[in-house]
């Protein structure tokens, strides 16, 4: 199966119609992403194959889950722009901000947005705990941060008022979800079907009391 055919079988799957020339675009990220690779260690998976779904479907596989929270969003950590790339490309009337301490990466995900063409993608270079945007954002979500307390108290303050927390998971993370301050509430705990991804997903939608 190339590349393409197992993008357009795992749309399908999801159910997701993508903009015009959206699907595309997401073939030449990953395309990008190998050749910067190269020279940053963005990424362990080195196969075009396993990167359509380890990295484009399971980065879509969200969107049904976030439909009901319009707005901006922020991915956390976003290294090498996963999950926001895809969620850029799949939703250009969110507007999506890529966030990461490391200015390597940062430069990556600079060229990233320039070269997909993404005007809806910002990119904030900088640590989480830090950064206080002008604005808050109705999803903050995260692929690679740490356990759900720490990415609760690093970026809760990110959120707006009626914001989600979306932590992406295997399988579910009873442990971290025990360690969840009672101010958190972390319950609604959504399984993630991957296509051509054959191991456990889950998406943590947690709600902040400010």
């Amino acid at each position: 199966m190339t590349p393409r055919a197992a993008l357009e079988r795992g749309l399908r799957e999801l159910a997701l119609a993508l903009p015009a020339g959206a699907p595309e675009k997401l073939l030449a990220y990953l395309e990008l992403l190998a050749k910067w690779n190269r020279t940053y260690n963005l990424t362990a998976i080195r196969d075009p194959l396993q990167a359509v779904s380890h990295h484009l479907l399971d980065s879509l596989a969200v969107l049904h889950e976030l439909s009901g929270h319009p707005g901006p969003l922020a991915d956390v950590g976003s290294g090498g722009g996963l999950p926001g790339i895809p969620i850029a490309l799949a939703e250009p009337e969110r507007r999506v901000t890529l966030n990461d301490a490391s200015h390597k990466k940062g430069a990556f995900l600079r060229q990233a947005v320039i070269e997909l063409g993404l005007p809806n993608a910002t990119v904030h270079v900088g640590r989480a705990q830090d950064w206080r945007p002008s604005e808050r954002f109705a999803v903050v979500i995260s692929r690679g941060f740490s356990g759900l307390a720490g990415f609760l108290a690093s970026c809760g303050h990110l959120a707006a008022p009626s914001g989600v927390m979306a932590a992406m998971k295997g399988a579910i993370p009873r442990a971290e979800l025990a360690e969840v301050p009672a101010e958190c509430d972390c319950r609604d705990v959504r399984r993630l079907k991957v296509p051509l991804l054959n191991a456990e997903r889950h998406l943590v939608l947690c709600r902040m009391a400010h």
